[in-house]
């Protein structure tokens, strides 16, 4: 039998039932716990030195080293303009004319779609 068991982390000596940090709500388990917390303002991984609370080095990255720029939350995606004119649609990526170097909507992407004012007449792929 190997009961009685002493945690690794605080010394203290328990049953087989509550030797896990949980169980025993060990105050000592930081200085056992290999997980890398994250920031959760810029979502970076934060290291963490043996001994050392998660929390007040999490803290501390929030108050010195975080890149957290609440500006860049509202960022557009869709910024690429369609260029046919009446057209007010945007993508998320540009989808630009072969022929006359455009930026267009998926809609007006073709070159006969656009008006295409490229070099020579437009011609269809399709």
């Amino acid at each position: 039998d190997f009961l009685p068991l002493k945690c690794d982390a605080c010394g203290e000596v328990f049953c087989k039932d509550h030797i896990r940090y949980d169980d025993h709500k060990c105050s000592s388990a930081y200085k056992k716990n290999v997980q890398v917390p994250v920031c959760p303002l810029c979502n970076a991984p934060v290291p963490v030195q043996k001994g050392e609370i998660p929390d007040i080095v999490v803290g501390a990255h929030m108050d010195k080293d975080c890149k957290y720029n609440p500006a860049q939350q509202k960022q557009r995606i869709f910024t690429n303009k369609c260029l046919k004119p009446g057209c007010k649609r945007k993508e998320m990526m540009k989808v630009v004319c072969e022929q006359c170097g455009g930026n267009f909507c998926i809609k007006h992407r073709h070159p006969l779609d656009h008006d295409c004012k490229g070099s020579g007449h437009p011609t269809s792929k399709a």
